[in-house]
């Protein structure tokens, strides 16, 4: 059997509670089973995500590929249905999935992310890379309507005296409401986390997606993690730089600009949202601050 190396970065998510430790004790031999029954051998030095290992391997065609096994958990349940929707058309190709083991095999890509790319520039690729990606959504996929509707009853519940301000709170339930009754906020197959660190370089196009998080969505829903990544970027007037990417994503995906602003507020106020139910006193105020300085930002 081969040897399957777990980076020391993937082992701390055993701290995450009882179930995490659990994958990361089946993790190795999971690996080797479908090493072994897929006829893989092992390329190189395995590297991890937040909640994925991810294993450079040859296929037995000596295709160059990466077997990706992921932490069970619904935002990866649909992960292969997306990429099969997707074919290869600006993202990652597919090779073969067992989605009951949450296991893929994908095309090797460069290590090289848009991170490596000046911003605007990188906003506008992604931007570009939206085109191609947001198609029809089947029925498969859950909808963004009712993740809002979830995502409603947990605003409303957030106390007036919690440390953000509360205009923001109630601008972010008027404008879900809004939303969780309009028609277009579901339909189209939205990757929901396209970042910098989530468009690769590639040979077979300079530039693919991975990792998507897929709902049935609007594409204007994509626009805010192109501002809050990569933030230490920011110089000089702190509005200027937050609109300068929003222009420059909506003006190359050819969004209309109220709707992708008004998603952008609910985005960050969600932010927002799930750190404070997830901190306890020490609040990372830091990460608040730049949430809540976006919503300023984006709408002065």
């Amino acid at each position: 059997m081969p040897v399957v190396d777990i980076p020391a970065g993937l082992r701390v998510v055993a701290s995450r509670g009882q179930d995490w430790a659990d994958w990361l004790d089946r993790l190795p031999r999971l690996t080797r089973e479908l090493l072994d029954e897929w006829e893989l051998r092992v390329d190189g030095t395995s590297a991890h995500g937040e909640c994925a290992l991810v294993v450079p391997v040859r296929t037995a065609d000596g295709q160059s590929a990466v077997l990706k096994v992921q932490f069970p958990h619904w935002e990866a349940e649909t992960e292969h249905l997306a990429l099969r929707d997707w074919a290869g058309n600006g993202a990652v190709q597919l090779l073969r999935a067992d989605p009951r083991r949450f296991a893929l095999l994908l095309e090797r890509l460069e290590p090289r992310d848009l991170t490596t790319v000046p911003v605007l520039d990188a906003c506008e690729l992604v931007g570009t890379a939206y085109q191609r990606l947001h198609v029809v959504a089947g029925p498969q996929y859950r909808t963004l309507s009712g993740e809002l509707k979830r995502w409603l009853e947990r605003f409303r519940k957030l106390p007036a005296s919690a440390p953000v301000p509360h205009r923001y709170v109630e601008q972010a339930i008027s404008l879900a409401e809004d939303f969780v009754s309009d028609p277009a906020t579901d339909g189209r197959l939205i990757h929901t986390d396209l970042h910098y660190e989530n468009m690769l370089a590639a040979t077979r196009e300079p530039w693919l997606v991975i990792d998507p998080k897929p709902l049935s969505g609007d594409p204007h829903y994509e626009v805010a993690p192109l501002i809050w990544n990569r933030w230490d970027e920011l110089t000089g007037d702190l509005r200027f730089a937050v609109q300068q990417r929003f222009y420059t994503a909506i003006d190359a995906a050819g969004f209309d600009e109220e709707r992708a602003r008004r998603w952008v507020i609910i985005r960050q106020m969600l932010n927002v949202l799930w750190t404070l139910e997830d901190s306890d006193e020490n609040l990372p105020q830091d990460w608040l601050t730049r949430n809540i300085s976006i919503v300023k930002a984006i709408q002065e």
